[in-house]
């Protein structure tokens, strides 16, 4: 039974590694670490931990939830260099309790329409899976989100199950805290997240454990056409990641994206469309030595706020 164990435990951390390596991605596995939610998000090169109002915000950033106006439900499909052993598949629901009506930024004329936001916060959910049939995780999440004034504030609880085929499974509880400020209303934005605050071990032999993510971030948007995004991410284990992102709307139901990471040297590019209560987003991402990702989601919001 020991030698089994110990069979178990050093698969395990030899699997992480090299899905690591594959990834190309500070954290040892996609499901295991925050990992990318959203095409756009990938278009961006995952600079996103300043973006809110959106349902991906639940992987993202999960204080972005608390400026959700509409329930809403997402599918994220992903791809990364043409192996069906990488394949991610989301789902998620997000849905605001209430609503509460915020006045217009002082920089806004008297015109400009109200923003609102749920006035009792905004519940979300998601189920995740990574990986195919000889190595795969599986994760399922519950989120909150809550804005007051400029600052929003956000945390998700989730269960992680990691299995490998013929040694079975470990499951763990990962917890994750995020938070954004409106600097400059509508203008400029911090967000910020911790991932896996608790450091979740995921196997004694050689203290596996789950990564623990810090991000940092802004948003700034010099005109309502373009949004820049600059955004640190740090596995403590790991050298940090610098990501930029650039998104340009010609129009409000067009959106083009470009986005670049430096740990991993990969650059992204993206567009995305809005057609009614549907927004459609497709990234790929290309990486010199492993090749392309590619990265598609589609989310429907429906019913008055």
């Amino acid at each position: 039974m020991r030698k089994y164990v110990l069979e178990y435990y050093s698969a395990l951390g030899g699997v992480l590694t090299l899905i690591g390596v594959l990834l190309g991605s500070p954290a040892r596995a996609q499901g295991n670490g925050p990992g990318v939610r959203g095409a756009r998000a990938a278009a961006l090169s995952n600079a996103s931990v300043a973006l809110a109002g959106e349902v991906w915000s639940m992987g993202n950033n999960v204080a972005g939830l608390g400026e959700i106006q509409q329930p809403t439900v997402g599918f994220y499909a992903e791809n990364r260099y043409f192996s069906p052993a990488l394949n991610v598949g989301a789902l998620a629901v997000a849905l605001p309790l209430g609503r509460a009506s915020a006045p217009s930024a002082p920089d806004q004329s008297p015109s400009a329409p109200t923003r609102t936001w749920a006035r009792h916060g905004v519940v979300a959910f998601e189920a995740q899976r990574f990986g195919g049939t000889l190595y795969n995780e599986t994760r399922v999440g519950a989120g909150y989100g809550y804005r007051f004034g400029q600052i929003s504030l956000g945390g998700r609880v989730d269960l992680l199950q990691v299995s490998i085929e013929g040694l079975g499974s470990r499951r763990v509880v990962l917890g994750t805290l995020g938070g954004q400020i409106e600097i400059v209303p509508q203008r400029l934005s911090f967000g910020a997240s911790l991932y896996n605050l608790t450091q979740a071990k995921l196997a004694s032999y050689q203290a596996e454990r789950v990564p623990t993510v810090l991000r940092a971030g802004l948003a700034y948007r010099p005109s309502a056409q373009v949004l820049l995004l600059a955004e640190t991410e740090k596995d403590v284990e790991r050298d940090a990641n610098f990501k930029a992102g650039l998104e340009y709307r010609p129009v409000p139901t067009l959106a083009a994206r470009l986005g670049i990471a430096s740990l991993t040297g990969q650059a992204s590019a993206g567009i995305g469309v809005l057609a009614g209560k549907f927004q459609v987003d497709y990234a790929a991402a290309f990486q010199q030595a492993l090749g392309f990702s590619q990265h598609l989601s589609v989310s429907k919001s429906w019913g008055d706020f």
